[in-house]
């Protein structure tokens, strides 16, 4: 299950049932788990702690140090969880001092040549497409799709269940089950396809509709209409969830 062209750092953990490639480049202080694919001409270098069942495409670069000129060589990790397919020439980096960790979750799709710089959080069940890219310290929430050539500003939260236009580029938080495209991107209506498939009520889908109407069409502004939203819409924990997110968030949100 190894290549004899392979190199493989002697401290290196590694588990059971793992097939490594051809000229893939494997690192001291880095932890494998089981039933791992890695193609060939990966590189897993050091911090990177990976769980089981995942599959690396060939070129993918896994734990390189930021692109971060604070950072001093400081140890740091790049974590991946259970079940991702990670694509071809997709980079992702270690953390800085700032968390410590760069953190992909479970079953997730990272589609060729994308990137997840230092201290990025990717939830689970996410979709990533070709060529977008993650700024530092950003924030993706479960089963989020971001569609291909996007630019995501650094320290940006894109809430779940948010379908994104491919090219948006954006620097504001995008809000959980809601469309953003555009140029400069904004709310587009709600992602009724994802939250259908992840079996929300039309009753629920009709309380989130609402709770996004007095966001963006009753005219008020974002503090108003979070205050109007417990008084107009029954509550539930997706609908808190739109209003903690909003209230948290640092950058404000898409218009």
């Amino acid at each position: 299950m190894i290549s004899n062209l392979a190199y493989i750092h002697p401290e290196a953990q590694i588990g059971e049932n793992v097939e490594i490639g051809p000229f893939v480049f494997i690192d001291k202080n880095v932890v494998i788990g089981d039933d791992n694919v890695i193609m060939p001409n990966v590189n897993i270098l050091s911090g990177s702690r990976i769980g089981n069942g995942n599959q690396f495409f060939p070129g993918a670069v896994i734990g390189a140090i930021p692109q971060d000129l604070k950072f001093q060589g400081e140890e740091t990790t790049a974590e991946i969880g259970n079940n991702n397919r990670i694509r071809e020439n997709v980079t992702i980096n270690r953390g800085t001092a700032s968390k410590g960790r760069t953190i992909v979750g479970d079953n997730n799709l990272l589609m060729e040549g994308m990137h997840v710089a230092h201290d990025c959080v990717v939830g689970s069940n996410c979709i990533i497409g070709n060529q977008t890219k993650l700024a530092g310290e950003v924030i993706v929430d479960d089963t989020a799709i971001i569609s291909a050539a996007c630019l995501v500003h650094q320290f940006t939260h894109i809430g779940s269940l948010v379908m994104i236009q491919g090219g948006t580029r954006f620097g504001k938080d995008i809000p959980p089950y809601i469309i953003a495209a555009r140029e400069p991107a904004a709310y587009c209506g709600l992602n009724l396809v994802g939250m259908r498939r992840r079996n929300f009520s039309n009753e629920l889908i009709e309380h989130i509709h609402k709770a996004y109407r007095l966001i963006y069409q009753r005219g008020l502004n974002v503090k108003d209409a979070l205050e109007a939203i417990p008084n107009e819409v029954p509550m539930s924990p997706e609908i808190e969830y739109i209003i903690n997110f909003i209230k948290s968030s640092e950058r404000g949100i898409v218009k």
